[in-house]
């Protein structure tokens, strides 16, 4: 299927962002940037000696993708679990600081707030040191993620599954969150975990990379092919996987490939790579998932809403750490769509 042309909805669309109600579930962390300057290689080891200039902290995972949506809408809210250690304050404070919801969010004294901590210098990452614990909820606090469900769900118009594998999420709890969304007809996207083998079956949307695809499908996975229009493996993996979850959409993200739409039974759609300069990847997939999501609750096509979240992932490419991307930014590049 060719590119569409320009489309004079997405400025209306993305006008509708700050009325959609967004509630972002999954595995929350807290994101550690260590900046530096590079001037030797250690006489201890072949390896780079980062002399630090400063330090900055930022929500990550499922808490990056609340922090995305927060640019767009002022109506966003977080749903996961975090420790009550030192990393998990600070976490909860960066969010509420941002003015996202953290009514959902259970605390444990006795867990580990997962930190990643990437050290940059000259732009460039140096280093990532990742410091977890997966520790899966207690049936008490499953049900008190049911009971918030419940209860705050009425007050949204879609929830965001972002899915790290850190141990929030259930066979259990996905299918309540799948019933649920079901029941009060709210929008339901999904950015799936290779490792984590669930299913969330009757999703509105799902948005996995290409390795999600084939896990997520059960197909072996198999090396990108150019062009991609004629990657049959990738093409075989997606339509499993939309019949397996019974989803009608699903976005599949490429990075240099661009992204791939799957919406129905029609040839899938290429959407190329539109970012010219790439300076940092993470967080691309974080903000791919929100525009996505929120095109789609504003009333978007799957076409218009796959095209706003491929602008707005080349612009946060194009940005040094976990970057969000900004209303007017988005706009400024649907200008040139």
């Amino acid at each position: 299927m060719p590119l569409p042309t320009a489309d004079p909805h997405l400025f209306e669309l993305i006008g509708r962002f700050p009325q959609q109600r967004i509630l972002v579930a999954g595995d929350l962390m807290l994101d550690e940037f260590i900046w530096g300057r590079v001037s030797r290689i250690s006489p201890e080891a072949p390896v780079p000696v980062v002399n630090v200039t400063g330090e900055s902290y930022y929500p990550g995972g499922a808490a990056n993708v609340a922090r995305n949506v927060r640019e767009f809408t002022a109506q966003t809210a977080v749903m996961g679990f975090a420790g009550l250690d030192r990393s998990g304050q600070c976490l909860l404070e960066l969010l509420r600081r941002a003015d996202i919801e953290t009514q959902g969010v259970i605390q444990d004294p006795s867990a580990v707030t997962t930190v990643k901590t990437r050290v940059i210098a000259r732009n460039q990452q140096v280093v990532r040191v990742d410091r977890e614990r997966i520790q899966p909820l207690t049936t008490a606090q499953l049900a008190a993620v049911r009971e918030y469900l419940e209860t705050a769900l009425c007050s949204f118009d879609a929830i965001v599954v972002a899915d790290y594998g850190k141990g929030f999420f259930s066979q259990a709890l996905a299918d309540e969150i799948c019933r649920l969304a079901r029941l009060h007809k709210k929008v339901l996207t999904v950015d799936p975990h290779p490792h984590t083998s669930l299913v969330w079956r009757g999703a509105t949307a799902i948005k996995p990379n290409r390795i999600e695809t084939f896990s997520a499908s059960g197909n072996m996975p198999a090396e990108p092919v150019e062009p991609v229009s004629e990657d049959r493996a990738l093409f075989e993996a997606a339509r499993r996987l939309q019949q397996r979850w019974e989803s009608p959409t699903l976005l599949v993200t490429l990075g240099e490939q661009g992204m791939l739409l799957f919406e129905g039974d029609t040839e899938p759609l290429h959407l190329p790579a539109r970012a010219r300069e790439v300076f940092d990847v993470s967080g691309a997939g974080d903000t791919a998932i929100a525009v996505f999501t929120l095109s789609l609750t504003a009333g978007a096509t799957p076409i218009q809403a796959a095209e706003l979240a491929n602008l707005a992932s080349s612009i946060a490419v194009a940005k040094v750490g976990t970057a969000t991307v900004t209303p007017a930014e988005l706009m400024a590049a649907s200008d040139g769509v």
